[in-house]
């Protein structure tokens, strides 16, 4: 069986709610990746241009800090890796965080939470980013997604 994980940057709490709930349905380890300076309500105001989201979407080559750090990386075969969808792509922290470990070998099931919004570029984006590891384009959840429901979904791949 795979040492499994479930990997998530939340801004809102959403995300948050999904990744515990799934790594809970799958019995998974759970790790949030945090910010080294979290988000507050107005740096996600995707209508302000000059917010600190939009100005970070904006360029592809931003890579926020994390304020942590997983020791242990290289005990996990199969990584969840959830977010929410910004401008039809991943914030840039997770490009952050792919770029801070070696996924050789690795599955990476990407999921996002939207209200509407698909994966879009994310999935290509963080196979470009960890071109060694199987990058598997998953879904796009809501708030309100049952554990059992997650725990079908992500069978496929543990």
């Amino acid at each position: 069986m795979s040492k499994v994980l479930v990997t998530y940057f939340s801004a809102g709490g959403t995300t948050a709610k999904v990744g515990i709930k799934l790594a809970k349905a799958i019995e998974a380890d759970v790790y949030q990746i945090l910010p080294k300076v979290p988000y507050r309500a107005g740096d996600l105001n995707w209508m302000n241009k000059k917010s600190r989201s939009s100005v970070e979407m904006s360029d592809r080559n931003c890579r926020p800090e994390m304020a942590n750090k997983l020791s242990n990386m290289e005990d996990y075969d199969v990584i969840f890796l959830g977010f929410p969808i910004w401008w039809y792509r991943e914030p840039s922290i997770i490009d952050t965080f792919m770029e801070a470990y070696d996924f050789k070998g690795k599955t990476v099931v990407v999921f996002c939470t939207s209200g509407g919004s698909e994966l879009g570029e994310a999935p290509k984006n963080i196979q470009n980013l960890a071109p060694k590891a199987k990058v598997v384009e998953g879904e796009r959840f809501k708030r309100g997604i049952k554990e059992a429901a997650l725990k079908e979904w992500a069978s496929k791949w543990i």
